[in-house]
């Protein structure tokens, strides 16, 4: 068997906090790493909705508490501790049925010795999420229940919209938000190279990164060439949600992982890719 590689393939990512593993990753299947930073997570330190809610589950007014992201549920007790005593939160978030979107919030809870009531499985979006709930109706109703929800950069729409369908009475609780790099140099040159044809693969690992990416392309005037360069690329989506948004933005996606992990993603277009560029480009040469 054939192991996957790129052959020497351009491959563009967009990975932030992870770029250095990222890039080893693409190196590692003979890739040509391209890192061009779409966001960070700037944390929202006047935060009154993160301390209400605190003292809110310290007061046993809280039914659920759903967690969606291992960086902002380690951001949420650090925010907490700062103003609430530390071991009166997390023990009132014990006493408290939680939810988990994956493996990332499981690992977070464990460090502080804690294990969710559901665990959501793969893809992990807000789908299985939903349907995990419903699949314990017999045990806890949404219904009238008091749930708070853990938001990652930006709100979740189709999750919240799902909860109150429910009957729920939803609390949001945002510990950080998404914003553009400080340098967007590095994101600027991805576009123009996109628009250029001088891009192989790109790897997408976030929603915010397409949108990031289209809005500086914006700026400078390339938006429609960008789109059209991914014409003749071969593009990647981690999972679900991120493919979500590149088709709302009328991106084809030609390659989903078929496990949500960075991993599972450069080694599936490692695979995959040099076909894919065969198809789009009309036989030409790759790699």
């Amino acid at each position: 068997m054939v192991s996957p590689s790129f052959n020497g393939l351009r491959v563009l990512s967009f990975e932030s906090r992870r770029r250095t593993e990222m890039a080893a990753l693409i190196s590692n299947y003979g890739g040509q790493p391209i890192s061009a930073p779409a966001l960070r997570e700037v944390p929202i330190e006047s935060n009154s909705e993160a301390v209400a809610f605190a003292d809110a589950l310290t007061r046993g007014e809280i039914d659920l508490v759903i967690l969606l992201t291992g960086v902002g549920t380690r951001a949420l007790i650090a925010l907490v501790e700062k103003t609430r005593d530390r071991a009166a939160f997390v023990g009132a978030l014990g006493r408290t049925r939680i939810a988990a979107r994956g493996p990332k919030p499981v690992a977070a809870l464990r460090e502080v010795d804690l294990t969710p009531w559901v665990v959501a499985p793969e893809p992990n979006t807000w789908r299985e999420l939903l349907a995990a709930l419903d699949g314990r109706a017999s045990e806890f109703r949404l219904q009238g229940a008091r749930v708070a929800v853990q938001e990652y950069g930006a709100s979740n729409p189709q999750l919240l919209d799902g909860l109150a369908e429910r009957g729920a009475a939803v609390i949001r609780v945002p510990v950080y938000r998404y914003a553009l790099p400080d340098d967007t140099t590095p994101l600027q040159d991805a576009a123009r190279a996109v628009a250029d044809g001088q891009i192989d693969v790109a790897l997408f690992t976030t929603s915010m990164q397409v949108v990031h990416l289209l809005e500086i392309a914006g700026q400078h005037n390339l938006e429609h060439a960008v789109r059209q360069g991914f014409q003749s690329m071969a593009v990647a989506s981690i999972g679900p949600t991120t493919s979500e948004e590149l088709r709302e933005h009328g991106i084809t996606i030609d390659i989903e992982a078929s496990h949500p992990k960075m991993g599972f993603l450069v080694r599936d277009a490692a695979e995959r890719a040099a076909a894919i560029l065969r198809l789009k480009r009309g036989g030409a040469a790759v790699g």
